[in-house]
């Protein structure tokens, strides 16, 4: 069964894009405020308030129930980590941010994953920088005429060659008029299978790579996903559009590249 893939206009892009740089623009704000002794729960209202400041809904808060506004995710927490103020980040903490907003009858999504303090570990480091270069490679890749699986693949094969593990168990997705559409976007192979990509498309894809193995297990709270071998994990999305020329990043404002 094939999935519905609606492919957007010029105009519907662009709306997709003002949705987007609110996202970009509040956790941009939340990162500012990321440091030691700051919970989690504090970073949530923040974001919540930005979003809110800027005429946006966010776009997780009960959505299937999630009790949030954003997903954060600490050290072995892969993702959908629930705020809390019970949870203190601490020197050398790796923190995820996943954020998304509803915004004029479009939704926006991106997320990030940033050191807390100075101490951070040379590890916890690279598997920060080698997500955000698979990020990089998948987006690279997806080009009009190529397949969902070379997108997957230019992902996996980048972490995988650096001695890191894609996770299988999450994928991207489409984004536009709901939070989640077609297609799924897995973050692996093979390369030349998977639906063929058009102009028109919109996706976000979100590489999350574990620094061991792939596989993932989830806390009681029935949403917090974490490393099996309690590993540290890494999340980076951006949403997209296919373009003509190519993609085009439109969680990032034009020029800013894609850190």
């Amino acid at each position: 069964m094939h999935e519905r893939i609606e492919l957007k206009s010029a105009d519907e892009i662009a709306r997709i894009r003002e949705a987007s740089l609110i996202v970009h623009d509040v956790l941009a704000e939340v990162m500012s405020a990321i440091s030691p002794g700051v919970t989690s729960l504090e970073l949530d209202r923040l974001a919540e308030r930005g979003a809110v400041r800027r005429g946006a809904v966010p776009a997780f808060k009960g959505y299937h129930g999630y009790p949030a506004s954003i997903c954060i995710s600490v050290n072995d927490e892969v993702v959908h980590g629930i705020p809390s103020g019970r949870r203190v980040l601490e020197e050398g903490d790796i923190v995820g941010l996943d954020f998304g907003i509803a915004y004029n009858g479009f939704y926006g999504d991106s997320a990030y994953t940033v050191p807390v303090g100075k101490a951070v570990s040379e590890r916890a480091l690279s598997l920060i920088a080698v997500t955000r270069e698979a990020l990089a490679e998948g987006i690279a890749a997806a080009r009009p005429g190529a397949r969902l699986g070379d997108v997957g693949s230019a992902v996996q094969e980048l972490v995988e060659g650096r001695g890191y593990s894609v996770v299988r168990d999450f994928v991207g997705h489409g984004i536009g008029r709901q939070l989640h559409e077609g297609p799924q976007v897995p973050n692996t192979g093979p390369r030349g299978r998977g639906v063929r990509l058009r102009p028109g498309m919109v996706l976000a894809l979100e590489p999350m790579v574990n620094a061991g193995g792939p596989e993932l297990r989830v806390l009681d709270d029935g949403w917090t996903a974490v490393t099996l071998d309690g590993s540290l994990s890494a999340h980076f999305e951006h949403t997209i559009a296919v373009t003509e020329d190519g993609p085009v990043i439109l969680s990032l404002p034009s020029g800013e590249g894609g850190r």
